[in-house]
């Protein structure tokens, strides 16, 4: 039994050192020193509209419970933006070519106003 409590008294001694020495009680540096958080390695680019293969390559580091929601977001706002900027340029254009088709209905053939010019 004697034995037994020893080997209790020695683990504790031995567990409560290394917890010493990693929280910064121990000799050395001096604590821990706090991990930098991991950033997006490739963001979006800035300098020209994003496409497939930004987001096929799009990786977001791994935080304590998922993915950093910063990164994530900052992407989803970024994507979510040049979308609605490319639907507004599609119905722009679309509404540019029902008009230009409409105008096209509107004008004689070619045949017609040389006949009428002679």
């Amino acid at each position: 039994m004697v034995m037994f409590l020893f080997l209790v008294v020695a683990l504790a001694v031995v567990a409560a050192a290394v917890m010493l020495a990693v929280v910064g009680g121990g000799e050395g540096t001096g604590p821990l020193p706090e991990a930098a958080p991991e950033r997006l390695h490739d963001p979006l680019p800035p300098d020209r509209p994003v496409d497939r293969a930004d987001i096929d390559h799009l990786r977001f580091p791994l935080a304590v419970r998922g993915y950093r929601m910063a990164d994530v977001d900052d992407a989803l706002d970024r994507v979510a933006a040049e979308l609605a900027e490319r639907d507004a340029r599609i119905a722009d254009l679309e509404s540019a070519l029902a008009g230009a088709r409409t105008a096209a209905a509107q004008q004689p053939p070619q045949d017609e106003r040389r006949e009428d010019q002679q």
